[in-house]
């Protein structure tokens, strides 16, 4: 399972606490930025979450010319073309991103276009094409899943041709992502719960497939161990601020050793899933994450029989016997599922979403098996594989 050779980047500074966006323009004028462009969405700007950014900046003397708050939940090609020539036009120096995995990914984007020009970002599209430093980019998560503040992949949609376009580069990671307990304090339960399900499936995924390392395996740990020790607490007192921290914090972690490890199977499900069902993600992922274990348990028995500690504590590690860990893990996650279908309906099977029906599962399959992320998985799996862990994640 271990490999001989293995590459851990990660380049992102890290802001996190209590006051930590009051740090902001200390860093703007760090990397002589004067006019940063907020670039979010409608739900963030109605939370009232912009104020304590502007506040801090104007604080400081720096001037917010331009909020672009109307980033949707898939991104596109062309809101990314509109907020580029806004930036041009505003003649803003630098990007303040402040949203879920979305809005970071419009922010990446747009940064491709307002550094290197031109008005076409899909010939940026894939890996390794920027050549440069792009400009000032700073990323103020308001979700506590995605862990895009720490990736250096965005993904834009395509209206035109309806695809989805990767774009991968260590370009793309932010200058610093600045983590508050601020900003996830008035996440709605649904989104709180799926978020953090997102990060613990990050973080499992780093943990048990073929590109795991011992540096990503200690991010991935400590995550999925924040996650266990705070989600349901959080999700019993919302306004918990260390809570919140906490799941905030798990997911840059969670975020940082899946982009130096990669994903498997429950991410190719996903992604698939997704896109012909129009699922979030972070739901499709804490969907299939224990049927996808089971699935790979033979192949991953060892690795996911440590993450009991993280799971359960010690108490329950050490009276659990090594050959029932692994099984006794995959229990600790689908009793989770199962607490927080109880406080907020997060389904558990894709009929409880009563959105995918079962002649879909076939094509979600078939797509599954062209996702990249299918490569780092742990077993190999075939179409029959895959249409074999949809037909147990059916009901």
């Amino acid at each position: 399972m271990t490999n001989k050779y293995y590459e851990f980047f990660c380049p992102v500074k890290v802001i996190a606490g209590k006051a930590a966006l009051e740090h902001i323009p200390y860093e703007l004028t760090g990397m002589a930025a004067k006019r940063p462009m907020i670039v979010t969405d409608k739900g963030v700007r109605a939370a009232g979450l912009l104020e304590p950014v502007i506040a801090a900046c104007e604080e400081s003397g720096l001037e917010i010319t331009s909020i672009y708050d109307d980033v949707p939940p898939d991104s596109s090609t062309t809101v990314v073309r509109d907020i580029a020539g806004i930036y041009r036009q505003e003649k803003c120096d630098s990007i303040i991103a402040v949203g879920g995995g979305s809005a970071i990914d419009t922010g990446k984007a747009v940064n491709i276009l307002v550094s290197e020009g031109g008005d076409d970002i899909a010939k940026y599209s894939g890996a390794g094409v920027l050549k440069h430093p792009l400009k000032p980019f700073f990323v103020v998560p308001t979700t506590a899943g995605t862990g895009s503040e720490v990736t250096s992949v965005a993904v834009i949609t395509d209206e035109a041709k309806g695809v989805k376009l990767p774009f991968t580069s260590p370009f793309l990671l932010p200058n610093a992502a600045i983590i508050d307990p601020r900003m996830t304090l008035t996440l709605p339960p649904h989104i709180t719960a799926a978020t953090a399900m997102d990060a613990m499936t990050h973080a499992t995924e780093a943990f048990t497939c073929m590109a795991k390392n011992p540096l990503s395996d200690a991010y991935a740990t400590s995550a999925i161990k924040k996650i266990s020790h705070s989600l349901l607490h959080v999700m019993d007192n919302p306004k918990d601020s260390d809570g919140r921290l906490d799941l905030a914090q798990a997911s840059t972690m969670a975020g940082i050793a899946f982009s130096n490890s990669m994903v498997g199977l429950v991410h190719a499900l996903g992604h698939a899933t997704g896109a012909i069902c129009h699922l979030p993600h972070g739901l499709c992922m804490s969907l299939y994450l224990p049927y996808v274990l089971e699935y790979n348990l033979e192949t991953i028995r060892d690795p996911l029989g440590e993450l009991l500690l993280y799971l359960e504590g010690p108490e329950v590690f050490a009276a659990t016997p090594a050959g029932r860990r692994a099984e006794a893990s995959i229990s600790a996650i689908r009793k989770l599922r199962d607490a927080l279908y109880k406080r907020c309906q997060l389904p558990r099977t894709l009929k409880e979403t009563g959105k995918v029906t079962e002649d879909q599962l076939d094509h979600i399959a078939e797509m599954a098996l062209d996702d990249g992320s299918i490569m780092f998985n742990p077993k190999e799996v075939t179409l029959e594989d895959a249409r074999a862990v949809l037909r147990r994640a059916w009901a």
